[in-house]
């Protein structure tokens, strides 16, 4: 897990909290539309959104309403790994405000289970 991740997930915040870089601008509620769109997006495999699943590592926000989303999948070879990415950008992307959408899938640090959020794993049954 890299240090960012492990430094929110050790301060009892969702390893995708949503980082406000932009000016007077932007505002608190279009954080909340960009993380309420994301939470609209399944793995069409798995009852859960991509958030609480643990997929999103990182959302930035930056100046002129730019978004930038850091993600993974759950694994490489996921059926859903053209669809995933492209569905988010295209959700944010839909919403008023927001100027451009940048969404990059990295699998460092590899996707594992533990970061799922708490609802996440009682809805699947892990706890």
């Amino acid at each position: 897990m890299n240090d960012r991740i492990a430094n929110e997930t050790e301060a009892g915040q969702h390893p995708g909290d949503v980082t406000n870089h932009a000016d007077a601008g932007s505002t608190p509620e279009l954080k909340d539309k960009v993380l309420a769109a994301i939470k609209t997006v399944y793995d069409p495999e798995i009852p859960v959104d991509i958030y609480e699943l643990g997929l999103i590592y990182e959302i930035n926000i930056y100046p002129v309403n730019n978004v930038y989303i850091q993600m993974t999948l759950t694994s490489p070879s996921c059926p859903s790994a053209e669809v995933i990415p492209g569905e988010v950008q295209q959700k944010i992307k839909a919403i008023e405000g927001v100027n451009d959408v940048k969404v990059d899938v990295t699998f460092d640090p590899p996707y594992s289970q533990d970061m799922m959020s708490e609802a996440a794993k009682l809805e699947l049954g892990f706890m």
